[in-house]
């Protein structure tokens, strides 16, 4: 058994809670909510996030952080993309010894161009982190918590310490755990696939069917492949659980909250209303602004993105978009991958 500190008690955070309280492990939830804090203690619940779930026993709500990562090894991250910064920053102040930090956010920072994994080590100290792992994959929070089937990655660049990750999380009956020594590849996975779950959205929205879907879907995945190999992950990590996996759990499903701000877009509703209505964090906005840029600074062609960054940011009317993206000139369907071979092989 583990004592084990979950940062961020939304829906996210408080499923992988849930799997860890599971496997036999003494689990502290913090959140920066005291009614939900006390919902957890009192009535082993947090329906804010995880409507009529009942929580395990071994689940524990701290409202102070100093108090949740007392006498812990493994710290999990579960915050928005945006909160991570200010959350390692006290991580930094008040832990007392290294730790291992498994992060769970799925995001690029805009204008930094930084991974999730790069902000953590930057924001804390050498002296209070050990080693940082990612875990990712198709899974709806929503699901998890009922004990439904569910496979995720760990990666590190210490793989001994995504193992004990490994160890920590899996689950034999509901909770399949694999491993990836591709850390750039997992998290850009991660990253980008909520970038296509919000196109899939607008195009749900704007009453398109399955072939544009599975357009999208597929396209999406050769832009994913592109950058990432760009950044120096490997191209078949995208043919994974982090790539087509999170692809179609998040483009398909009325869990994913990017796909419904997207089909809330291609109804007609503006960005600020939309998000103003979801009640969580939307990470594809962010990330698209982060993933425009860096498609610029590598000079890797993102049509989709593009498309997407003129629909937020620019006032473009979807359909407007989507007619864009039809009318490009033509190509061949396999220049990604050959591109990708021909510079793996100079």
């Amino acid at each position: 058994m583990e004592r084990i500190a979950v940062l961020g008690a939304g829906s996210w955070g408080t499923a992988l809670a849930f799997v860890l309280a599971d496997n036999g492990h003494d689990v502290r939830i913090w959140g920066h909510r005291n009614e939900v804090v006390q919902e957890i203690n009192e009535r082993h619940t947090n329906s804010k996030y995880l409507p009529d779930v009942q929580l395990p026993d071994g689940i524990k709500g701290y409202g102070l952080l100093e108090e949740a990562i007392e006498g812990v090894e493994i710290i999990v991250l579960a915050v928005p993309t945006k909160a991570v910064r200010e959350v390692c920053h006290q991580i930094s102040k008040v832990g007392k010894h290294p730790y291992t930090i498994v992060h769970v956010s799925k995001g690029i920072e805009p204008d930094t161009l930084m991974r999730i994994s790069e902000m953590i080590e930057e924001e804390i100290s050498s002296s209070v982190l050990k080693d940082v792992v990612v875990l990712s994959g198709p899974s709806h929070a929503e699901e998890v918590s009922r004990r439904q089937p569910t496979t995720v990655t760990v990666s590190s660049r210490n793989m001994k310490a995504a193992e004990k990750v490994q160890d920590l999380f899996i689950n034999q009956q509901y909770f399949r755990v694999y491993t990836n020594p591709d850390l750039v590849g997992v998290e850009i996975g991660g990253a980008l696939k909520n970038i296509i779950a919000l196109a899939a959205g607008i195009t749900d929205g704007l009453g398109y069917g399955d072939n544009a879907k599975a357009a999208l879907i597929t396209r999406g995945l050769a832009e994913m492949a592109r950058v990432g190999s760009a950044m120096g992950a490997n191209p078949l990590t995208f043919s994974g659980l982090t790539g087509i996996g999170d692809l179609v759990v998040t483009c398909t499903s009325v869990h994913s909250r990017n796909w419904r701000a997207g089909h809330l877009l291609g109804k007609g509703h503006k960005l600020d209303e939309v998000l103003a209505n979801m009640g969580m964090v939307v990470e594809g906005v962010g990330t698209t602004k982060a993933a425009y840029q860096l498609a610029q600074k590598l000079q890797v062609k993102m049509p989709i993105t593009s498309a997407l960054y003129d629909v937020l940011f620019n006032g473009i009317h979807p359909k407007d978009a989507v007619d864009k993206l039809m009318s490009r000139g033509k190509t061949y369907e396999m220049e990604d991958l050959v591109d990708i071979l021909g510079d793996r092989m100079c």
